[in-house]
């Protein structure tokens, strides 16, 4: 049996956005409404500048670090890069999501999302504009 909705997210930028509460909601609405005791969420971005990652949700230096190290894998405006459509800022950004993901998996179980203490899902905006970005939660059991 499976469960699907798309939440839609308003990014500010280059950055993360904390997003595990929007998802653990669909989580807990769908556990109550199907008696499902445990299975998988599959957590999917509908585009190719932007990621999803789980990571420490407690020190928001570990994710200004982390983006310090995608600065120099992946570096805005680099002569090398031969698509720049939409700004110095468009080809490093396919880049990043590229070196992260668009999707992950989580498992649930007890009506909640079985993640670690200090693990946080952020959906990671990789344009230095502000975005609307859809995601598709499925919640599978």
């Amino acid at each position: 049996m499976a469960h699907q909705t798309i939440l839609e997210f308003a990014t500010s930028g280059r950055g993360t956005r904390d997003i595990t509460a929007a998802v653990a909601k669909f989580v807990a609405e769908v556990v109550h409404a199907s008696g499902l005791e445990c299975g998988l969420v599959q957590v999917f971005v509908q585009h190719t500048s932007c990621s999803l990652t789980i990571t420490e949700n407690a020190d928001p230096d570990v994710r200004r670090d982390l983006e310090t190290i995608l600065e120099r894998l992946a570096p805005d405006g680099d002569p090398a890069y031969r698509h720049d459509d939409e700004g110095p800022d468009d080809m490093a950004a396919h880049a990043r999501s590229v070196l992260l993901d668009t999707g992950l998996t989580v498992p649930f179980g007890g009506g909640r999302l079985l993640l670690g203490t200090w693990q946080g899902i952020y959906l990671w905006e990789h344009r230095t504009a502000p975005h609307r970005r859809k995601v598709v939660v499925t919640v599978i059991g």
